[in-house]
């Protein structure tokens, strides 16, 4: 508790500070973009390195083995698209939110409005994820069992976010994740050492001893090989389809979610929003390292009976790793001690991520919304502030309302939803907005909803929401659709969509597109040109 309370007071007093500093719309929403490359970098693996990728990832290894360690391969992956497509040319063309470059060549207020909307439920899905993570991770520390003392925990975590968002703003969210970075970082890395310890540094006899105490009793070695969770012989064809529709979401997701395209506002000048992108890809890059041991270490030195009774979706994994390990080498006091600093450091985690998720949908509310599309233009800097920060507290109470009832999912499945979602209507937007010269306001429009809605409809007809025990509503049976990951149809929906909207349109700005191509490329007056 000493160390949970030390951590709160630590981050609420840079939240504080933040808040003396934050005088303007820039300060806000893009931290007066005064962030260096290392900083941003660091931020970004704060924002990304998520209770999803902590605590979600882990117990999907432990309770699938190779299966989940795809999602830690994915999650990765997905960083060069990223990198490659995204980044600099974000960087360059927008100024605080990803429908600054969509609406830039286009008829501004619908592809705002469209633009807004896909942030909002983008950010919900990936706010439910954090605060089912809270509430599994809190309820470990003290003890607390009852579904309904989880539910008192999501509250009191989603208060605190909202806090850190309404006060702080981006530069108070930025600081609070390169510190959690750092902690998170250090933490992850002293379990791994820990662990690969105790078996010699051989990760050959951790991977058969994870096989050996949580692979099926009548073949430990499929713990090893893909097939697990998904491909099995019950699901057939639809378990290797789901399986390919999970990757393309996570590497495709990361280039589409919100929360960081608008990372890449926060720095001066488009050489350090590259440098950030680099910064975060290595620091992700050896965290997703350390997943495989938290995720097998879990399987081998806790077991899949003892995971799956602290948390039926494993999501309690890598602290209950944390404590059995610190009790084995150091005994019971270095157990508890080692369970409240990972506990610490993964609720650092959760409020870091969950602050820059309600960061992008309420400046996504206020700038586009509120700002360009109700108020015509016509809003001053202050009302857009104030209107984010009413719009936060709005978005945190749905957040906090929808983790009460998503308890018992795994984490790290309710993210991959989020990168789905992303994938299916921001990310082809952006693309066809940066890379094809004949796009235009229906073009947008098309690809946004029609990805976003058709990702949200096969959701809900899948076995996630209905017909299987691990459903939101588990006495209910409308699964239409066979599969728990939609990418693999709704992605492609979303281009279809933007293509067909396109081609059906007469619109189109020559000179509009060749502005932002060369803003895009050399960053040549995007100051200027944003201010529209």
């Amino acid at each position: 508790m000493i160390l949970f309370l030390t951590f709160v007071a630590a981050t609420l007093g840079i939240t504080f500070w933040a808040s003396r500093q934050t005088k303007t719309a820039a300060d806000y929403y893009a931290g007066g973009r005064s962030f260096s490359g290392v900083q941003n970098g660091l931020a970004i693996g704060g924002d990304y390195m998520s209770a999803a990728s902590f605590l979600g990832i882990a117990g999907i290894i432990a309770l699938s083995g190779y299966d989940g360690f795809l999602y830690s391969i994915g999650f990765l992956v997905a960083w060069l698209v990223a990198l490659l497509l995204v980044a600099e040319l974000m960087r360059n063309s927008g100024k605080f939110t990803m429908a600054d470059v969509l609406a830039f060549r286009m008829s501004p207020r619908p592809v705002r409005t469209a633009a807004g909307v896909s942030t909002i439920v983008v950010s919900i899905f990936y706010l439910l994820a954090q605060m089912v993570g809270a509430g599994a991770l809190v309820g470990l520390l003290l003890g607390i069992t009852s579904d309904a003392g989880k539910a008192w925990t999501i509250v009191g975590v989603g208060a605190l976010m909202i806090v850190y968002v309404v006060f702080g703003g981006m530069k108070g969210t930025t600081w609070v994740q390169i510190v959690k970075a750092v902690l998170l970082m250090g933490g992850a890395a002293l379990v791994t050492l820990l662990v690969l310890g105790k078996f010699g540094f051989n990760l050959s006899a951790l991977l058969g001893q994870a096989a050996t105490v949580s692979g099926p009793k009548a073949n430990p070695g499929s713990f090893l090989i893909p097939g697990l969770k998904y491909g099995t012989e019950a699901q057939g064809l639809a378990g290797k389809i789901d399986l390919i529709s999970l990757g393309l979401a996570l590497v495709l997701g990361t280039a589409g979610l919100p929360h960081i395209l608008i990372r890449f506002y926060t720095v001066p000048t488009a050489k350090d929003a590259r440098k950030s992108v680099l910064w975060g890809i290595g620091i992700i890059g050896v965290f997703y390292l350390l997943t495989l041991v938290l995720g097998f270490g879990a399987a081998a030195l806790v077991g899949k009976t003892a995971i799956v009774a602290g948390d039926k979706a494993g999501n309690t994994a890598a602290p209950m790793l944390a404590q059995q390990i610190g009790a084995d080498i150091f005994g019971p006091v270095g157990g508890t001690i080692l369970l409240a600093l990972i506990g610490a450091v993964a609720f650092a985690t959760i409020l870091a991520v969950v602050a820059g998720l309600t960061l992008a949908s309420s400046s996504s509310f206020s700038h586009d919304l509120y700002a360009h599309v109700f108020k015509r233009g016509q809003a001053s800097e202050r009302q857009e502030v104030v209107v984010a920060r009413v719009s936060a507290l709005v978005i945190g109470a749905v957040a906090i309302g929808l983790g009460i009832l998503a308890q018992g999912q795994n984490v790290a499945f309710l993210v991959a939803l989020a990168f789905a979602v992303a994938a299916s209507g921001n990310l082809p937007a952006i693309l066809y907005s940066l890379f094809w010269k004949r796009f235009n306001t229906a073009g947008a429009v098309s690809a946004i909803y029609g990805g976003l809605v058709s990702a949200l409809l096969l959701v809900i007809f899948s076995p996630v929401v209905s017909g299987s025990e691990t459903a939101l509503f588990k006495t209910a049976d409308f699964d239409l659709f066979p599969l728990s990951n939609p990418g693999i149809v709704s992605i492609p929906l979303g281009f279809l969509c933007g293509w067909l909207g396109t081609i059906l349109s007469k619109e189109y700005n020559a000179s509009k597109y060749a502005e932002i191509e060369v803003r895009s490329l050399t960053g040549v007056g995007a100051e200027k040109a944003t201010e529209h």
